[in-house]
């Protein structure tokens, strides 16, 4: 009987552990599937009116810039700067060998004289043509003649006045005057060269203040600049300086020129190969310290993109040349999705297409995150990640 109820017990026992065990696996299960949950931190996509700074490759172009030529030609006898010099309005620059143009004012005076003499002598002789016509002493078409004979006279005198004048020019032209205020290149020629008139290049001279900043925009950025002034209805006012928003340069070192520019200038039409349009900005150059031929990156102060989408730039993971972000599905799983960007505003993108403002955005928990994950998601606000609207000092490179 001992052994019976030993054996029966001991079967008891075991049932028992055998259900304690499953029991156990079971709670086990439950908090290991708890535990699979990646935890992230997500946010509401913005929807709101943003305030961008649109940025441009740009080169820097004289407002003024002219290539010196000379009037004449002949050998460069002297120089009367040096490259690099700035000089005003109608300082001399070169002087040309005069020598045969002396020549020739003093052969051109001499033809005058002698033509002028002939003239003299032709109206002598009508004089005495007329006396003598009076008293019938010679024909009516002698007369005649005789006029017509003055007449060809006084257009060799004219002819020949015309000689010297421009005689007289030609000498004159043997000195090359600058023909603005400005600087000039370095490129210049040296005394002893030949220069042909109206084809060698002797020197450039340009306007160094103001100077332009010369760039392209394509015609939906056209469109956002101008959207202020469409909205409130100043286009074609007196007041063109409230048509478009205000313009920096960042130079290739990237110091940022701390005078603010202007538009001043824009093509008729855009490219029909690009679909862009040549814009200019001028800027003060008071000190001289921009220099045409530079580049510099053009952007746009006070622009606004309205009702644009915005998204944290840290919420945005790049893949070659995709972009996309992971969103909180409506199953709680996270869903991968393509993104189009455009500017950058303070912490943020604009979406241009992908996303709506419906849609919740992982910004945080996203190392080896995958599409399709189960997620223990925390909602938090723009203030709980530190992100702002702020501009920053990275502005979108619109190359």
């Amino acid at each position: 009987m001992t052994g019976f109820y030993g054996k029966k017990a001991g079967a008891i026992i075991g049932t028992l552990v055998l259900a304690t065990s499953i029991l156990f696996a079971g709670c086990g299960g439950n908090e290991q599937a708890a535990s699979q949950k990646v935890p992230v931190k997500a946010m509401k996509v913005l929807q709101q009116d943003a305030p961008v700074s649109y940025s441009y490759p740009g080169q820097l172009k004289g407002t003024d810039d002219v290539e010196v030529h000379s009037r004449v030609s002949g050998s460069v006898m002297e120089k009367y700067f040096k490259g690099g010099d700035t000089v005003q309005a109608g300082a001399p620059l070169y002087r040309i060998d005069s020598r045969q143009y002396e020549s020739s004012v003093i052969e051109a005076e001499a033809n005058l004289h002698k033509s002028e003499a002939d003239l003299r002598n032709a109206k002598d002789e009508l004089s005495r043509d007329e006396m003598l016509f009076s008293e019938k002493a010679i024909s009516e078409q002698e007369l005649f003649n005789q006029r017509e004979d003055v007449a060809a006279n006084q257009a060799i005198v004219e002819s020949q006045r015309a000689a010297v004048q421009k005689a007289k020019e030609n000498l004159d032209d043997t000195i090359v005057y600058a023909p603005m205020s400005g600087r000039l290149s370095v490129d210049d020629v040296a005394v002893g060269t030949y220069a042909t008139a109206g084809s060698t290049k002797l020197v450039s001279i340009g306007s160094l203040d103001p100077i332009y900043a010369q760039f392209n925009v394509s015609e939906t950025e056209y469109l956002n600049i101008l959207a202020k002034a469409m909205e409130e209805g100043i286009l074609g006012k007196e007041d063109e300086s409230a048509e478009t928003p205000p313009v920096k340069i960042v130079l290739s070192n990237g110091f940022e020129y701390p005078l603010v520019g202007k538009i001043t200038a824009a093509d008729r039409s855009f490219n029909d190969n690009s679909g862009s349009l040549t814009i200019k900005a001028l800027f003060s150059n008071p000190y001289g310290a921009l220099l045409p031929g530079m580049f510099a990156r053009v952007k746009f102060l006070d622009v606004t993109v309205k009702d644009a989408v915005l998204v944290p730039q840290r919420a945005v993971q790049q893949l070659l040349d995709e972009s996309f972000v992971l969103v909180v599905g409506d199953d709680g799983k996270s869903v991968s999705k393509n993104v189009v960007l455009g500017e950058k505003v303070g912490s943020y993108y604009i979406v241009k297409k992908g996303l709506t403002k419906d849609d919740t955005v992982i910004v945080e928990g996203l190392t080896n995150l995958q599409s399709g994950k189960d997620l223990d998601v925390t909602m938090v606000t723009a203030d709980d990640m530190g992100f702002s609207m702020k501009e920053s000092t990275e502005v979108v490179n619109k190359s």
